[in-house]
């Protein structure tokens, strides 16, 4: 009965946690102000405060899999080896694209937490794969009666092509095979730095959405016009955003969904655009504001 009654408690505290109007919240890396980035534990506790979408990054192993990991190697800054000893930065020494899964897997990837978030949780934590991320939060999901969005950013670039991924259509492909196997399509977006994965998606696959990440080369138009086609979503840098282009896209019907907005001062001025959501190391900050308008 106890169990039970635990049960029902957390049901109700998501609910009323639960953001139900059309301003998509998107934990980046799934909550990493306060949990491991890229963990199943973090992408687990944005959906208990009421998350829209988990936001995570993707590469490749030496075996084909598909790792949730934002950079393509082990990072001394966050992983130690699996006898908790440091490692030193070697992004080729220890490059994703040359390691098979179960050797990613050794490192933890939590338990030494991150300096540039203090209040990071320091939780043991390894590189999981997609299958596993999804298969995870579908079931996890499921039980609480909840139904989030999935944000995946594929990371590529043409200068790294065959050094730390696969060209990418094999990329993207391997990316859409485990979204098709659980049919999550409605509820998935492709984001991506590279044009290039997203021309190939917008070609292949026309009925995934899409969203352009744009940092240093960000100018709308210009954006826009390399791209070759209009996408669901707009992804710039915070602080690129302007009145101007946001009705430029506003006109062309494209969203407009700003990274990584952390401070509750960057999160307040943000929030005065006309927007569509808003990525962000730390969601409930997002949520509490949004709850304030």
């Amino acid at each position: 009965m106890k169990i039970k009654n635990n049960f029902l408690i957390l049901f109700l505290f998501i609910v009323s946690c639960k953001n139900d109007s059309d301003f998509d919240i998107q934990g980046h890396r799934g909550f990493r102000g306060l949990y491991p980035e890229n963990s199943v534990i973090g992408f687990k506790k944005s959906i208990d405060i009421g998350v829209n979408t988990i936001e995570l990054d993707v590469v490749i192993s030496k075996d084909n899999k598909v790792v949730v990991s934002h950079e393509p190697w082990i990072s001394s800054h966050i992983c130690v080896d699996g006898n908790l000893n440091q490692i030193r930065e070697d992004i080729y020494k220890y490059n994703t694209y040359d390691l098979k899964y179960d050797q990613i897997k050794t490192f933890d990837c939590g338990i030494i937490g991150n300096k540039s978030f203090p209040n990071q949780k320091k939780i043991s934590s390894y590189k999981p794969t997609l299958n596993e991320v999804i298969h995870t939060i579908e079931k996890y999901s499921d039980s609480i009666q909840y139904t989030p969005l999935y944000n995946i950013e594929i990371k590529s670039s043409s200068a790294t092509d065959g050094i730390f991924h696969p060209e990418v259509s094999v990329f993207s492909q391997l990316v859409l095979d485990i979204v098709k196997k659980y049919n999550i399509q409605t509820r998935v977006t492709i984001q991506s730095f590279d044009f290039r994965v997203l021309q190939y998606i917008n070609n292949y696959f026309p009925d995934i959405r899409l969203s352009l990440l744009v940092s240093e080369n960000y100018d709308v138009k210009k954006n826009l016009k390399e791209l070759g086609f209009n996408p669901y979503i707009f992804s710039p840098e915070f602080i690129y955003l302007n009145e101007e282009d946001i009705m430029y896209l506003k006109e062309k019907k494209i969203k407009i969904i700003p990274w990584t907005v952390n401070s509750y001062s960057d999160i307040a001025n943000v929030l005065k655009f006309d927007i569509d959501g808003i990525i962000s190391d730390y969601p409930d900050r997002v949520i509490k504001l949004k709850k304030l308008e």
